[in-house]
């Protein structure tokens, strides 16, 4: 007989049990009674009777049996198992049917924590893990081709789980044992897509990536290679993604990446796995637009269709690469734009640029081939905005000449290559690209500046000061080198320019030169082996440039440093020139080039500006003035006002126009008179026939005083003495620059009075022989004895106003003897040229010595020499003056 569960010896049913039977039997030990019940109530039940009456189970219906018939005889086996013989000791009986259940009880509460632990814990734990060990570097990066609808991509990377890259014990412990036991994984073929978050989820691109089986054992490295195809998303978010970033408008950037991805693990499937992840890039995080440098730029002419001409620019430019980058980008067409008055205007084509085929290795910098064309300049480009004289070709190389960023726009175009995908073209059309050109000029774009051929004019009489019609004007002609850069190799001419210049002298502005007209100019390229003698040389005939004076005390260090100084005085110009170009595009304007320069200045007391001069004196001796044709205009009582002709010598390299200046007469300090001169025009050398008027006027200029110093002088020059006046300029010599006036104040031209001709002076040989060449007021007398009178020729200086002598009180003398005296009260004319006066009633002095000398002379001639105090009046001008004259020729008859 086999023995039953537990070595139970209860013979079993010949029949088997029907399932209700196996059910009942179920619930029967199910419903065993309590361990401490005595034993005869135990025995009560024999053990093979059902522990459930029949009619319990009257209930079950019969349409459930069949389902259950597995769990019956499971049921019935557990209570086959968990019976015990009847012959067993009471104390197993009480027991041993315990033990049992706590097993089963341990085994379900172990199999339920390692259920949660493999279900909740550590999938947590396993992901944390992968997040922090995986050590993902890429090693390489290249396009394989351009396709169609997008590229194909080789990725090459280092794959490595690094355990000591993670933070927790528990996780990296966990993780290492999950990786061990796994070993490897491997993805199946995945498509991933990328989309914008903040550009509502547009997507940008997609991928399909092949199937990648890595290492998870901790430290093991899987090199990873494999080929992806990328296809663009939708042009638009890219357009303004990029648009946005190379603006300065992309602060922070939100990209989502979504792929479902299948997994397994050697032969067995881990299912799919969905996985969206959201970077977001911001601040530093963020690339940066690559810097680039401009290797080479030659811009030329070029022929176009239909006989024009254009200019052409090749250029190379060198971009950093810091990205593990390797492709080949095809020949691309692109536009060149510029921006227009504001930044909401469209923006102006002005140019098309092709590049080469273009190879990119990792790490190494981008050598850029590209040439452009200009074919004209658009009208946009050249008209005037609303409200204002600028255009947009103005503002542009406004900003890029005053060190201000100037950007050109770079925009994608058709392609000049057949094989360049239309998607990348059409890609790039919607990508305009800001590039900024960092504002600079040559550091010798001025390398000569002169004035040559200048001509000053003062300001008139009634322009009143700091008026602009009271500021000097000149004329010049300036003289520019321009120094252009290496790159520009096309012809340039310059037809007009205009330029607002501040002057300096030692860094204080003496004023400003304003050239606001527009002047005529030409242009000459000189090449020439010496780089400081080559460039464009560019002249410009200056007329009549107001010369604004602001610092009146500058003004005044400057005259005085050109009068005194024997060295040239250096101005520094600043200055602001407008350019009128022409060039094979037409001709255009451009605005604004700061321009600086020296202008030396030859000094005036040197005269050649060689340093070699005399200084004030020297000068002045070569001015030279002489006097002539005096003329009298007008009298008054205490003044005369007469007109002259001047010669004189000029020896700056300076012109000047001079509508009017005063100027003061002096003699020994004292003002006697004024000279005037109006539409005075000065060239350099010699100037002769400059009329000038002059008022003589002692008692005005300096009262009594002044008068006696003019009686003085008049004495001295009627009588032949050398004598000097001094001319010196005063506040109102120029009356709109005062401050000129008193800085040449500083000095006095002083000269020789000069010598009145008489009306024979040039035949009269006798006083030549004798070496006395002065002129003669009195040219010889004729005596009579016995009539004691005396006759004299007199010889007026003054060509055609008559003079009169009022009063005479004369004495003769001979040898210093006198020899007789003539006291006269009429008056008596004395007109232009020779004339003789009347008999004049003669004193002779009987006895004396020239008396004597005089009688022996009858018939004869003899030299006397006079003394006189004579009354003069011309006009209503009347002084009294006294006279010395010697050597007078004196005839003596009966």
């Amino acid at each position: 007989m086999a023995d039953t569960p537990w070595g139970s010896t209860a013979t079993p049913s010949p029949r088997p049990g029907s399932t209700k039977s196996a059910q009942s039997a179920a619930r029967s030990s199910r419903e065993l009674p309590p361990d401490d019940h005595d034993d005869d109530d135990v025995d009560e039940f024999p053990e093979d009777a059902p522990l459930l009456a029949g009619e319990d189970n009257n209930n079950v219906d019969d349409d459930d049996s069949d389902s259950r018939t597995s769990r019956s005889q499971a049921a019935f086996s557990l209570l086959s198992c968990l019976r015990r013989p009847s012959n067993s000791p009471p104390e197993a009986r009480k027991t041993g049917h315990r033990w049992p259940s706590m097993v089963a009880l341990l085994v379900l509460c172990v199999t339920v924590t390692i259920i949660m632990i493999l279900g909740f814990v550590v999938p947590a734990a396993v992901e944390e893990y992968a997040n922090e060990a995986v050590d993902f570097k890429p090693t390489g990066l290249s396009f394989q081709s351009v396709k169609s609808d997008g590229v194909s991509v080789r990725v090459q990377a280092d794959f490595t789980m690094d355990a000591s890259r993670v933070h927790k014990k528990s996780v990296r412990d966990l993780g290492r044992f999950s990786t061990w036991v796994a070993r490897e994984i491997e993805s199946g073929e995945t498509h991933v897509e990328v989309v914008l978050p903040d550009y509502s989820d547009k997507v940008v691109g997609s991928a399909v990536i092949p199937p990648i089986k890595v290492s998870l054992r901790n430290g093991h490295t899987t090199h990873i290679d494999f080929i992806a195809d990328l296809q663009p998303g939708q042009f638009s978010s890219i357009r303004d993604v990029a648009n946005d970033w190379m603006r300065g408008r992309l602060g922070k950037l939100k990209v989502k990446g979504k792929a479902n991805v299948p997994l397994k693990s050697g032969i067995f499937p881990l299912g799919t796995q969905i996985v969206e992840e959201i970077m977001e890039f911001e601040g530093n995080s963020l690339p940066s637009v690559p810097a680039y440098r401009i290797a080479k730029l030659n811009v030329h002419e070029v022929d176009l269709p239909h006989g024009h001409r254009g200019l052409e620019a090749n250029t190379s430019i060198v971009v950093n690469n810091e990205y593990p980058l390797r492709l080949t980008v095809p020949p691309l067409g692109f536009g060149i734009l510029v921006g227009g008055c504001s930044p909401s205007d469209p923006q102006i084509m002005v140019a098309d640029a092709r590049t080469q085929e273009l190879p990119i290795e990792p790490f190494e910098d981008i050598e850029v081939h590209a040439a452009g064309w200009v074919r004209k300049l658009p009208d946009a480009l050249m008209a005037a905005c609303p409200d204002s004289k600028r255009t947009p070709l103005d503002i542009l190389l406004g900003d890029f000449i005053h060190g201000r960023d100037a950007y050109v726009y770079v925009r994608g175009s058709d392609s000049p290559s057949v094989d360049t995908p239309k998607w990348l073209t059409d890609l790039m059309s919607d990508i305009t690209v800001p590039v900024p050109f960092p504002g600079r000029l040559p550091e010798n774009l001025l390398k000569n500046f002169s004035l040559t051929d200048v001509n000053f004019h003062l300001p008139g009489f009634f322009a009143q000061p700091d008026s602009p019609e009271g500021q000097p004007r000149i004329d010049a002609k300036i003289k520019a080198l321009v120094g252009l850069p290496d790159e520009i190799n096309f012809p340039v001419d310059v037809d007009k320019v205009r330029a607002d210049a501040d002057i300096f002298y030692h860094g204080k502005k003496l004023g400003n030169l304003d050239l606001s007209r527009w002047q005529p100019a030409n242009a000459t390229r000189i090449d020439s082996k010496d780089e400081d003698k080559s460039g464009l040389l560019v002249e410009a005939a200056v007329r009549d440039a107001p010369v604004n004076i602001t610092d009146q005390a500058v003004f005044s260090e400057v005259v005085s440093a050109l009068l005194f100084s024997s060295k040239s005085v250096n101005l520094s110009v600043k200055a602001e020139v407008d350019v009128e170009m022409v060039t094979s595009l037409g001709t255009f304007k451009v605005r604004k080039i700061p321009a600086e320069g020296v202008v030396p200045v030859k000094p005036i007391g040197s005269g050649d500006g060689s340093g070699g001069g005399g200084g004030k004196g020297d000068m002045f001796k070569r001015v030279a003035p002489q006097f002539g044709n005096l003329k009298i205009l007008d009298t008054g009582p205490s003044s005369i006002r007469f007109q002259a002709e001047v010669n004189f010598t000029n020896p700056t390299n300076y012109s000047a126009t001079v509508p009017y200046t005063n100027i003061n007469i002096l003699t020994n300090g004292t003002a006697m008179g004024q000279v005037t001169a109006q539409n005075l025009t000065v060239v350099p050398g010699n100037n002769t026939g400059v009329l000038v008027e002059a008022v003589w006027d002692p008692l005005r200029m300096s009262g009594e005083k002044g008068r006696v110093v003019g009686v003085d002088f008049l004495s001295r020059w009627l009588s032949g003495f050398n004598t000097t006046l001094a001319l010196k300029t005063h506040k109102n010599t120029i009356p709109a620059q005062p401050a000129l006036g008193e800085v040449l104040s500083r000095l006095e031209l002083k000269l020789p009075t000069p010598k009145l001709r008489h009306g024979d002076d040039d035949d009269n040989d006798d006083d030549k022989k004798d070496g006395n060449d002065k002129p003669r007021f009195i040219k010889e007398a004729t005596m009579h004895i016995l009539s004691s009178t005396a006759i004299f020729t007199l010889s007026s200086p003054l060509r055609e106003s008559t003079i009169y002598i009022t009063h005479l009180n004369a004495t003769a003398r001979y040898h210093g003897e006198p020899a007789g005296r003539i006291v006269h009260e009429l008056p008596f004319a004395v007109p232009p040229g020779l004339s003789q006066t009347p008999r004049l009633p003669v004193d002779w002095s009987l006895g004396s010595v020239g008396y004597d000398a005089i009688r022996k002379a009858l018939g004869g001639q003899l030299k006397l020499n006079a003394t006189a105090t004579v009354g003069i009046k011309l006009g209503r001008w009347e002084e009294r003056v006294w006279f010395v004259g010697g050597g007078i020729g004196a005839h003596v008859r009966l």
